[in-house]
């Protein structure tokens, strides 16, 4: 639970919408409790009306009830039952009006705070360094910024919004319960403490699931999102089959787990269904032995008002089971997505970060670099300079840190030992952005974004113009095969470009 801690910002930035809420829950369950008591002073008022009754006096009635007996006083029986039905029709429409509004706010602040989260989540994966990536896998990433927070949702939403309305309501009929007769209140809310038991014992089970789902749906999501990007090598190499075993592996481990955890979710139910059967059972049973009992103020309409708050508790009761696994299952989520922000970018922008003149003077001074996640040390010990006006060329075989050398000047990646320099300055001093714009690197790696060829050809230029995007292409040699398409310039490539060939 205490993983959840971090939401309490986002709940503080819809605090209005939150305490609203609230009160809406509130006023929800007032009207709605209000029933029984009408209910109650209904069917008294009926019996009374029958020969020979002897029933005792209640009253301890809401004070609005109260207000509506003193009504009703002067008024003929038919009319009395005429005037109870509307005041029980307006208090029903009264608590599903606020009941509405309830889902309003607290619902609506639940997807404010998933668009939040999902942005900062984002946010912090954009500012990581290469490193990170290197260690984690894509799969894993959209699954902590999709499933995870979706799971998160659901307890700033619907978690938070039964389990206030829950208290909410049982407060309200226990409080109206206890004055109308505590004895009568006590036997029939009997079984409910085996109901506390049951859920503490669940729930433990249902968190240590939780964690153990959401690490296989991670991997799951892996697995498919490495197919599906590596499709054109797996049907080369004819590994269809091989891969949908693996996939079927993995899923029926997570099918497995999945049902273990609704089989232990299931165990509320029938536990709920069972405590709520015995405690009308008492009620019906203990309360006909009091109304038959002379010197009582045990009566047919208090009977009837204790069914109707044993039906009134059914849903927040058996709720607490799914509310609880909802608050477990976000906590789980909400775990694996603070060990994402709590990483601490390893290339960070320097405090007084410098903008010098770029000429083209670079030096490398006795240069080291192991990569973390491997172990295997790419550069050692390099020293050399390359001056303004230079063309250098570095060649070397397979593995002999090339590429190392140009992430090292992005500052995709920070030297183990030594330094680099720009135009005397340490790049680790100089504006991160601004240092990234002054290189053009072209990775190994061929990526285009499913956008159009337009978009794709003018990613990091913030404005550019047509004629500056078909002088690149021209200067490709793709020009004419870009005019070729139907849509030209404004042709949507799929993802990494699948919708071409591969000279394209």
């Amino acid at each position: 639970m205490k993983h959840l801690k971090s939401l309490n910002q986002y709940l503080w930035k819809y605090r209005w919408r939150f305490f609203l809420g609230i009160l809406f829950i509130i006023l929800s369950n007032y009207f709605r409790i209000l029933a029984p008591q009408i209910t109650r002073f209904i069917i008294d008022a009926v019996e009374q009306k029958l020969p020979g009754y002897n029933g005792g006096k209640v009253t301890s009635y809401d004070w609005l009830v109260y207000e509506l007996v003193d009504f009703t006083r002067s008024l003929s029986f038919s009319r009395l039952v005429v005037v109870c039905g509307l005041v029980l029709l307006g208090t029903a429409i009264l608590s599903g009006f606020f009941l509405f509004l309830m889902r309003q706010t607290i619902i609506v602040m639940s997807r404010h705070i998933e668009y939040d989260q999902k942005n900062e989540i984002y946010q912090h994966y954009q500012q990581l360094d290469m490193s990170f990536y290197k260690k984690n896998r894509t799969g894993d990433l959209m699954n902590r910024i999709t499933e995870d927070v979706s799971r998160v949702r659901m307890y700033t939403g619907p978690a938070i919004m039964y389990f206030v309305n829950l208290a909410f309501t049982i407060t309200f009929c226990l409080v109206y319960m206890v004055q109308a007769n505590p004895k009568l209140t006590l036997l029939v809310l009997s079984p409910l403490p085996l109901l506390a038991i049951t859920i503490y014992l669940v729930n433990t089970n249902i968190h240590r699931r939780s964690e153990r789902i959401q690490a296989l749906l991670s991997r799951l999501t892996t697995t498919a999102q490495e197919s599906f990007s590596g499709i054109r090598v797996i049907k080369s190499f004819v590994q269809e089959k091989a891969q949908q075993a693996y996939f079927e592996e993995n899923s029926e481990e997570y099918r497995k787990n999945t049902i273990g955890l609704a089989k232990m979710e299931a165990i509320y139910f029938p536990t709920m269904a069972l405590m709520i059967g015995i405690s009308t059972l008492l009620t019906i049973l203990i309360g006909g032995i009091y109304a038959m009992q002379p010197g009582t103020n045990v009566t047919t309409g208090m009977l009837a008002e204790f069914v109707m708050y044993i039906n009134i508790l059914t849903f927040p009761v058996s709720a607490i089971g799914w509310t609880a696994s909802m608050i477990q299952r976000a906590a789980a989520s909400q775990k694996r997505i603070n060990e994402f922000l709590d990483t601490v970018p390893a290339i960070r922008q320097p405090e007084n970060p410098q903008k010098p003149v770029i000429n083209g003077n670079i030096r490398f001074n006795n240069i080291s670099f192991t990569y973390e996640h491997t172990g295997i040390k790419a550069i050692n010990k390099l020293n050399f300079e390359i001056r303004q006006g230079e063309k250098v060329a570095i060649i070397g075989r397979t593995g002999s840190g090339k590429t190392t050398l140009a992430q090292l000047l992005l500052r995709l990646f920070d030297t183990d030992s030594g330094s680099i320099e720009l135009e005397g300055v340490e790049l680790a001093k100089i504006d991160l952005a601004y240092l990234r714009k002054q290189v053009s690197y072209v990775p190994q790696d061929v990526f285009l974004f499913s956008d159009s060829i337009r978009n794709n050809i003018g990613f990091g230029v913030q404005k550019v113009d047509q004629d500056s995007i078909e002088a690149a292409a021209k200067a490709a040699s793709i020009h004419q095969e870009i005019m070729g398409f139907s849509q030209q310039y404004d042709m949507v490539i799929g993802e990494r470009g699948v919708t071409l060939s591969g000279g394209r």
